[in-house]
């Protein structure tokens, strides 16, 4: 049972700002807080926070190896793969390793026991800390197409006594859902262009499907035409912060300065940000569908 509220910051396009948000809210709540990078393919919150690395641990996934000398080239195992990761063609068994799931299933039904399981390397995940607060990422593997794995991996390592900033990938796949799956709270980063409002559709689409409650942070928000405004308020979606179009901004993220700290007036506004978040996540606390998959103290 978690002390803590998990709060996972999304968006449906990348570029929104939402690294920015997530890295200054983790750093207001600073010690009470572990922030979890879950963006594994381009993982980047390490370059706000510059986190003392302490651990890095191997990720693998169980993947088929076959000894055809055992085999009866049954078919079996290829019929049960949902992923079509291994085939059966004539006195052959062929192994898509970077397909497999790592289920296990085709070493279940193999009558004739010829399937064992080796380790993949899919990523590795690190642990850390910036002063008080706590640090976690994934890194995948160059060329491994399965983000998802590596997600839950680092999920894993979420902090039972303190709140939880998981820093989402951009967009609606897979990875995103690996990433919101059961959190207590969503806080969607958005624009509100032609190209940002679309895509924030689609993000809704996945948290409305999830159960999760969720709000908003608009950024270069001096450039609405009121249509975002309006779709929020027909959905009944809280906007909790906004902020302009402003090129210091973007000069201090593009050296990698955290805004409460280049920007000082913003510090009180993540505060803000973050009381209002966490009463949210507290109200909400375990609505949100599945569930945090494995933590520690």
């Amino acid at each position: 049972m978690r002390n803590a509220s998990v709060i996972a910051v999304a968006s449906g396009k990348g570029g929104t700002g939402k690294t920015l948000v997530a890295t200054n809210l983790a750093r207001v709540l600073g010690e009470r807080a572990q922030i979890i990078d879950c963006d594994v393919e381009e993982p980047n919150v390490h370059l706000f926070l510059r986190p003392t690395i302490e651990t890095m641990t191997p990720v693998t996934l169980p993947v088929p190896e076959v000894d055809l000398s055992k085999c009866s080239f049954c078919g079996r195992c290829g019929e049960v793969c949902q992923y079509k990761a291994i085939v059966v063609v004539g006195k052959q068994v062929l192994t898509f390793r970077e397909m497999c799931h790592g289920c296990g299933a085709c070493s279940l039904v193999c009558p004739e026991g010829a399937i064992r399981e080796q380790p993949r390397l899919v990523g590795v995940l690190e642990e850390g800390r910036c002063d008080g607060l706590l640090y976690a990422a994934g890194r995948l593997r160059i060329g491994e197409p399965m983000a998802a794995p590596l997600i839950k991996a680092v999920r894993r390592l979420a902090r039972d006594s303190r709140t939880v900033i998981l820093d989402a990938p951009p967009g609606t796949s897979c990875p995103v859902v690996a990433t919101l799956k059961g959190v207590d709270m969503c806080l969607l980063v958005t624009e509100p262009t032609p190209f940002g409002i679309n895509d924030l559709m689609l993000a809704l689409e996945v948290v409305e499907y999830l159960g999760l409650p969720h709000a908003l942070v608009v950024n270069r928000c001096d450039l609405s035409n009121g249509e975002l405004e309006e779709i929020c308020k027909r959905r009944g979606i809280e906007i909790l912060m906004t902020f302009p179009q402003d090129r210091t901004i973007a000069e201090a993220y593009s050296r990698g300065q955290l805004l409460v700290e280049s920007h000082p007036p913003y510090r009180k506004a993540f505060e803000s940000l973050a009381k209002n978040l966490l009463l949210m996540a507290e109200r909400n606390r375990g609505k949100g569908r599945g569930t945090l998959l494995g933590s520690n103290p």
